[in-house]
């Protein structure tokens, strides 16, 4: 296997041994040597030249769009291929919803990027007041804001949704005129070189797009301190990217960081009969791991006992098993690693009060495989160590809460605010509530995931946004025009 694509051509690693694991067999699905320190920073060199040189930077938006139009195509057409990798290196289901959303959304996504990056103006006119239009001799004056690509990007993804988060980055930045450097996480990097596959069948110029697969971190932090690179977008964890913000810093580059989630999900009096199967949902969903998903479930104290019993009885007959079984309905979590935090937070929070209402433990009748039960937690409150930590994993936690007000207050108490949930009847009363929560996206009975609305996270859960106008023009340089 290549483990890298470099300069337009895929090329063998001289770097350490890569071993990929698969998360519900534990065996070895590949084994090649990453790529040097060295030859990530040919990788770098490579797409500053490329952005340098005006052969990507220097075409029209709609050459460049009609370019990546057969970049998506061809990536399109090896769709079961992707979905098949992921499914191997990363557990997640093959028949599952979460699957769909690994590869068919973002490949949805992609061209719609492309149309909105399109209608987007090169430059557009500052609204000055009439009386600043007049200079001080007597002059008229205008003031335009341009916008021009950034420069060479590094694209750093994350394990969850490896073709999802590297396409969020790679399109958007590309589009604008960027060239790109794309490390995957070493968990899950197969799937990044079906990126090369279809930039070699869509003449991608070379140098534009740079894919590098490592096993450990020297080429990471190449790409986040090298003074060739003008960009980082990283999604991954809080603890991780905080280093990249430090790494960044002294060369002034831009980030985007989409980092981890601890979010709330508040439901209404009238809509608690919602909040188990909501719950299940939430668990079952890539078993966890995703950092927008509501793993704090807020219900009324009086209709808590309930809920619970609900959440019990769904948890139990949750099917956990194998990515390549239809019906499966939990994977694994991605590593060993990951399935003892799933076991060392659940045994926080029944040290701190708190109690597990269904799961807790590894499967007995999965002898292999990095698995753990959808596990539900009853938690006195929102102090608990499972309702304050991102887990990553197929746990949830259940708080009782006096009010609405309560509810909302508990919901802020985090320091992470990438997404929130309300659901209620009175529609009403659910807005006013949905308002008061502080966090980057709020969903009020609702959810989305679209190319036209962004996303991004408040306080530890990162800084700038994907998708959407925001996502787009966070890939280019603004600068101001002013002409006499």
């Amino acid at each position: 296997m290549h483990s890298g694509f470099i300069d337009g051509v895929t090329i063998a690693g001289t770097g350490a041994p890569h071993k990929v694991l698969c998360p519900y067999t534990e065996e070895v699905i590949a084994s090649f040597p990453g790529l040097s320190p060295g030859q990530v920073e040919s990788a770098i060199g490579a797409a500053r030249s490329s952005f340098d040189n005006g052969s990507w930077s220097g075409l029209t938006s709609a050459t460049r769009a009609a370019v990546l139009g057969r970049f998506i195509a061809a990536l399109a057409k090896r769709r079961e291929q992707t979905e098949d990798i992921i499914m191997r290196e990363a557990g997640c289901p093959r028949y599952s919803t979460s699957m769909a959303s690994q590869v068919a959304v973002p490949l949805g996504q992609a061209p719609e990027i492309l149309s909105l990056f399109q209608s987007l103006p090169e430059s557009e006119e500052n609204p000055l007041p009439l009386a600043h239009r007049i200079t001080a001799m007597g002059g008229t004056i205008q003031s335009h804001r341009r916008y021009t690509p950034i420069g060479v990007v590094s694209a750093i993804a994350a394990y969850n949704f490896p073709f999802l988060t590297a396409l969020w980055k790679v399109i958007p930045a590309l589009i604008a005129g960027n060239t790109v450097v794309l490390r995957p996480s070493p968990l899950t990097p197969i799937s990044a070189m079906v990126f090369a596959q279809a930039a070699i069948e869509a003449e991608l110029p070379p140098g534009v797009l740079n894919i590098v697969l490592e096993p450990g971190l020297e080429g990471a932090r190449l790409m986040t301190t090298h003074p060739a690179v003008d960009m980082v977008a990283f999604t991954g964890s809080t603890a991780v990217g905080t280093q990249v913000m430090a790494q960044a810093a002294p060369t002034m580059k831009r980030i985007q960081l989409e980092l981890g989630g601890k979010s709330a999900q508040i439901f209404l009096p009238d809509s608690a009969d919602r909040a188990a199967q909501v719950a299940a949902g939430t668990a079952t969903a890539h078993a966890g791991q995703g950092c927008a998903l509501g793993t704090r479930i807020f219900v009324p104290e009086e209709k808590k006992p309930q809920v619970l019993e609900q959440i019990a009885a769904i948890f139990a007959k949750i099917k956990t098993g194998r990515a390549d079984e239809k019906d499966t309905q939990l994977g694994p979590v991605i590593s060993a690693a990951q399935r003892a935090r799933c076991e060392h937070f659940t045994a926080l929070a029944t040290q701190a009060g708190g109690r597990v209402i269904a799961g807790g433990k590894r499967p007995p009748h999965l002898a292999k495989g990095f698995f753990f039960e959808a596990t539900a937690l009853d938690v006195p409150d929102n102090s608990n160590p499972a309702a304050q930590e991102e887990i990553f994993g197929p746990v949830i936690t259940i708080i009782g809460y006096r009010d609405l007000d309560h509810a909302v207050e508990m919901a802020n108490d985090s320091r992470y605010g990438l997404s929130a949930y309300v659901f209620g009847q009175d529609k009403k009363e659910a807005l006013r509530v949905g308002l008061g929560i502080k966090s980057g996206t709020v969903n009020v009975n609702a959810g989305m995931m679209s190319s036209y609305i962004s996303s991004g996270g408040q306080r530890m859960s990162g800084i700038n946004r994907e998708r959407g106008v925001e996502g787009l023009r966070l890939y280019q340089n603004m600068s101001c025009l002013n002409l006499g």
